[in-house]
C-alpha cells in the first residue's frame, strides 16, 4: 500500500462518525440528558370470586430524554398517556415531578414538562433523522426491567413508514434496530455516534415476550413534528376507533366513533366527566375495555373514516388555555355533550 493510500485510510478512519469517540465517552456525554420515568395510573381489576370490578393504582416505568431548557422531555405515549402521576428521575438520583403537555398515541410519542428545573439538567440535541442510513451504528439508553441508565448498542436494521399500524391520525415512521430493547426502555432515546437523538424507543416484535433482535424507535423528525411547537393539549384519554361492523356492534349512530378505554385521574377529560371502559372484552383477537363513552364529534369535527385529522389537530392546537372544547358522545345508548376546558401548558 502506498504512503498516500495509508494517509488517506487514516484520514477516513478519523473522520468517520463513531471513530472519534468511543461508546463509553459518548455514554458519559449524553447520560445527563436521559431520564427514567415513573408513573402511576388506574387499571380495572375484576374479582371473579365476588364478580365485582375495582379501579386500582398500578405503577409503570419508562425512559425519556430532555429536549429543551424549559424542562421538556420526549418519551413514548404509551408510558404516560393515561398517567395520573409522573415522576422523572435523573442519572444522579434527583427526582422531579412532571406533567403531560401533549401526547400522540398513534405515533407513540409524548411530551412531558418538569415542574421545576434541576441544577444539573442537560439538553440533548435532536438530529435530522432523514439523514440516517441503514447499517449505521446506534446506542440506546434507558431503564430495561428497572435497570436505570442501561446502555445497549446495535445498528439501524431498517426504516419503516408505517401506514399499516397507523389509525390515520398521524404520520408514523420507525427505525428498526437490533440494539437490545426491553420493558423500561420505552420512551428512551436512540443516539447516533455523534451523541445526537435520532429516535424515541417504541416497541419490539417478539414471540417469546423478550427481546429477539427486532426493536423499533419513532424517528426524531416525527417526534419533533408531533410534539414541539404548537400542539394539541393533553386530553388524558386513550381510545379505540370503531368503524364498519364494529360501529354497528356498538350501536354507534354514525360510521365511526372513538371508544374510550382509560381516563387519567384529574385530566381535562376526567374533570369534564368522560368515562372510561370497565368491561374486559376480546373482539377478533383484539382486547379492549367496553362500557366507556364513545366520542362522536369534537367541536364541529364529526368522527368518521375520512376525517381531516390534520385540520382537527390544528384546531385543537389553537385552543387557548381556559377555552372550551365541546365533545359529543354516546353513553349507554344516549347522546350527550360534555365540555373540556383546555389546561395551562
Amino acid at each position: 500500500m502506498s504512503r498516500i493510500s495509508i494517509l488517506l485510510f487514516i484520514y477516513l478512519i478519523i473522520r468517520l462518525p463513531g471513530y472519534g469517540q468511543d461508546i463509553s465517552k459518548l455514554y458519559e456525554k449524553v447520560l445527563p440528558s436521559v431520564v427514567t420515568i415513573k408513573i402511576e395510573e388506574k387499571e380495572v381489576v375484576t374479582d371473579y370470586t365476588t364478580r365485582t370490578k375495582a379501579l386500582v393504582t398500578t405503577e409503570g416505568l419508562g425512559a425519556g430524554v430532555v429536549v429543551s431548557e424549559k424542562g421538556e422531555i420526549m418519551t413514548a405515549a404509551h408510558v404516560v398517556h393515561t398517567a395520573e402521576k409522573v415522576v422523572v428521575q435523573f442519572h444522579n438520583g434527583d427526582e422531579v415531578p412532571a406533567t403531560v403537555v401533549t401526547s400522540n398515541p398513534d405515533a407513540d410519542v409524548a411530551l412531558i414538562k418538569l415542574v421545576w428545573i434541576p441544577k444539573d439538567m442537560q439538553v440533548a440535541r435532536l438530529a435530522d433523522s432523514d439523514k440516517v442510513r441503514i447499517g449505521e451504528q446506534v446506542f440506546v439508553v434507558g431503564a430495561p426491567l428497572g435497570l436505570s441508565n442501561s446502555l445497549s448498542v446495535g445498528h439501524i436494521s431498517g426504516r419503516m413508514k408505517d401506514d399499516e399500524l397507523s389509525d390515520g391520525f398521524s404520520k408514523i415512521e420507525f427505525f428498526q434496530t437490533d440494539a437490545a430493547i426491553n420493558h423500561g426502555n420505552s420512551g428512551g432515546p436512540m443516539f447516533n455516534m455523534r451523541g445526537e437523538v435520532i429516535g424515541i424507543v417504541s416497541f419490539i416484535l417478539s414471540q417469546s415476550g423478550g427481546f429477539e433482535g427486532i426493536g423499533f424507535a419513532v424517528t426524531a423528525n416525527v417526534a419533533r413534528a408531533e410534539l414541539l411547537g404548537k400542539q394539541p393539549f393533553w386530553f388524558g384519554v386513550s381510545f379505540v376507533p370503531l368503524a364498519g361492523e364494529l360501529a354497528g356492534l356498538f350501536n354507534i349512530p354514525q360510521s365511526m366513533g372513538l371508544l374510550i378505554q382509560k381516563v387519567a385521574t384529574n385530566s381535562p377529560a376526567d374533570l369534564a366527566g368522560i368515562r372510561g371502559g370497565i368491561y374486559q372484552m376480546t373482539i377478533e383477537d383484539k382486547e379492549l375495555l367496553g362500557g366507556g363513552d364513545i366520542i362522536l364529534a369534537i367541536d364541529s369535527f364529526v368522527i368518521k373514516p375520512d376525517l381531516n385529522t390534520a385540520a382537527l389537530r390544528s384546531h385543537l392546537a389553537n385552543i387557548k388555555p381556559g377555552e372550551e372544547v365541546k365533545i359529543k358522545l354516546l353513553r349507554q345508548g344516549q347522546i350527550k355533550q360534555v365540555v373540556i376546558i383546555a389546561p395551562e401548558k
